[in-house]
């Protein structure tokens, strides 16, 4: 199906939205916007409203609260763990499925993509079962002192789980498209695996490298449902943001939770700023002037 019409003798071909009705333009453009203004801007407003509705002294006294500043350390320590470690997964993977064939990628391509399938609640219930008290490995790491659930190791493990899709699914259709011959033509040079990745392959994929990063790290200091599993939610030791925003609105402390959810709102849109920021200098490296 053509999305443009050729005009005539002039040679001018028009796109699609130049030869719609101009009511049917705006009929669409209007019921986005609406649709946009009761399910995103509407509650966005109301966070902000909320968090500051009791003045900003209460606003910092909330977070000023060593609760909440223990669930933002640990929050900061899962995701400054998992975003390196996927980092390498990434990579890893995306090198392996974009540039090798082997037995089992079909596999390894299925297995990156679970923890979109999977609930983060289930996620959470699988480590349980694995390292929990009563897990298949629970009795030999309490035989030899160790904690997985109900502390940060266990939190890690969840992060990592819900995360580690997003690097390598952003580098691999990215790898796909550019091939190999790259590569292939500097290790003819005499260039090394080590020095053609840096030189040839990092160079070409650090947009949608630093993409993925961003998108990993978000999503590991929003996450929720298998972080809340593996917790136990005690208070000051094992609640991220997340979680302290939970148990802050549970006890009706609705000034307190309000204020937890704007910094994660200001991170969310942080996080789309940098997004928005990548993907216009990629265009214009893909389409220099």
């Amino acid at each position: 199906m053509e999305n443009s019409i050729n005009t005539g003798g002039s040679g001018k071909r028009l796109s699609r939205s130049q030869t719609e009705p101009f009511a049917i333009r705006w009929l669409l453009i209007s019921v986005a916007f609406v649709f946009l203004a009761l399910f995103l801007f509407l509650p966005l407003c109301a966070i902000f409203a909320q968090a500051f509705e009791k003045g900003f002294g209460t606003y910092i006294e909330a977070i000023k609260d060593p609760d909440t500043l223990q669930s933002i350390k640990l929050t900061l320590i899962a995701a400054c763990v998992s975003l390196p470690l996927n980092l390498l997964f990434g990579i890893s993977a995306s090198w392996a499925i974009a540039k090798f064939d082997f037995y089992g990628k079909s596999m390894l391509l299925a297995l990156i993509d679970l923890p979109f399938a999977v609930s983060p609640v289930v996620a959470g219930m699988v480590f349980v079962l694995l390292f929990g008290i009563n897990g298949m490995f629970g009795e030999w790491l309490q035989a030899h002192d160790l904690k997985v659930i109900f502390a940060v190791p266990g939190i890690i493990l969840a992060t990592m789980f819900v995360t580690f899709p997003f690097i390598a699914r952003e580098l691999i259709p990215l790898m796909q498209g550019q091939g190999s011959e790259e590569e292939e033509a500097a290790l003819v040079l005499g260039a090394g695996g080590i020095k053609t990745f840096f030189k040839i392959t990092l160079p070409n994929i650090k947009w949608g490298l630093l993409y993925g990063m961003i998108l990993c790290n978000a999503r590991a200091m929003g996450e929720f449902g298998a972080v809340s599993v593996v917790s136990g939610h005690i208070r000051g030791e094992t609640n991220t943001l997340p979680l302290q925003v939970e148990i802050l609105y549970n006890e009706y402390n609705f000034a307190a939770a309000f204020a937890l959810a704007s910094l994660l709102t200001l991170l969310a849109l942080v996080t789309l700023c940098i997004k928005k920021a990548l993907e216009w200098k990629a265009s214009l490296n893909s389409h220099p002037l």
